[in-house]
């Protein structure tokens, strides 16, 4: 028996036996796939999902849409996919603020784990700490000595109370034993500039925004975010490694599907992901920004991931009493 036939002949079985065939199994994806960007377009979020859903586009034969519904920090775009049909062709694209949101903001319409199913990372972007080069020190340990002398003199900005640098910060500062003061922006570009021009003392920022002036020397650069050292800035240690172990406060995009969605369809769009992101072409463009493309293990395992990162944000923010603004 050849392929075909015995593939015709197993879901026949299926049928006959009166238990459901995989969706997989009927042909799967039989109409365009939409993905939700819940910001405006041009960011890190919307470029990496952009470029993904090509890649999808050209693996699976079947066109896969990416739609922006920015909105009230994102929550328009989420809650519309949180109730789309669960019938694998309306995705979610989600970063970091997607797990502190829960944290931050009150009375958001939907819960981060029980209303979505992961289906993969898309990227991971470690945050970068960058200071004014008038600001006296040139590492991790230098910077918490001097916020110890000048408690609450050192400045820093974000994009407003409650983003994801607010929290990288404060949790900075909270394992550090440090005060420094927040100056909240509209929006992270008039917090870089603020930096770059010594408004502010320093920021914690994505390599891709700040490479370009670590590297003029307009801004200086202490440490990253992630686990492990960025290979954009190979001798730049980690901020765990330099002063804080187990610090850790490194941002990431990932794909997410409405609760309920069939178990083989979010298994299918995984390995596609997977695929994707693992194309030399893109990988190595988007590394040069700072952005390191990255699926997970499986479905199963993202799910798990957005969990602990909804708890972790829960826990910093109890920690350090941070409030939307």
């Amino acid at each position: 028996m050849n392929s075909i036939s015995a593939g015709f002949t197993s879901a026949a079985l299926l049928v006959l036996a009166g238990l459901p065939v995989p969706a997989a199994a009927q042909g799967f994806p039989a109409k365009p796939i939409r993905i939700v960007v819940p910001v405006a377009a041009g960011g890190n979020l919307d470029l990496v999902t952009r470029t993904v859903a090509q890649k999808l586009t050209e693996q699976m034969g079947q066109q896969v849409i990416v739609e922006n519904r920015p909105g009230v920090s994102g929550i328009v775009g989420t809650e519309f996919v949180a109730k789309a049909p669960p019938d694998g062709y309306t995705y979610l694209s989600v970063a970091s603020t997607f797990a502190s949101s829960a944290a931050v903001l009150p009375n958001v319409p939907y819960d981060p784990v029980k209303d979505f199913s992961g289906v993969s990372l898309t990227a991971w972007l470690p945050q970068i700490l960058v200071v004014n080069p008038s600001v006296p020190v040139r590492s991790v340990k230098e910077l918490i000595a001097l916020a110890r002398q000048l408690p609450n003199e050192i400045t820093y900005g974000t994009a407003g109370n409650g983003a994801t640098a607010h929290i990288a910060t404060e949790l900075f500062n909270f394992q550090a034993g440090i005060k420094m003061t927040h100056v909240p922006y509209k929006g992270n570009a008039p917090a870089l500039i603020d930096v770059v021009g010594g408004q502010i003392s320093l920021m914690f920022d994505t390599i891709s925004t700040s490479i370009q002036f670590v590297r003029a020397g307009k801004l200086r650069a202490l440490g990253v975010t992630s686990p492990q050292r960025s290979p954009i800035f190979p001798d730049l240690p980690t901020i765990s490694e330099a002063a804080l172990p187990g610090y850790e406060a490194a941002l990431f995009n990932a794909i997410l599907a409405p609760g309920g969605t069939p178990r083989d369809i979010l298994a299918r769009m995984h390995a596609e992901i997977a695929k994707a992101v693992q194309q030399p072409d893109i990988r190595s463009r988007f590394l040069q920004q700072g952005v390191e493309l990255q699926a997970s293990e499986s479905a199963d395992q993202c799910s798990r991931f957005i969990k602990a990162e909804t708890e972790k944000f829960i826990r910093i923010v109890k920690q350090t009493g941070i409030r939307a603004g």
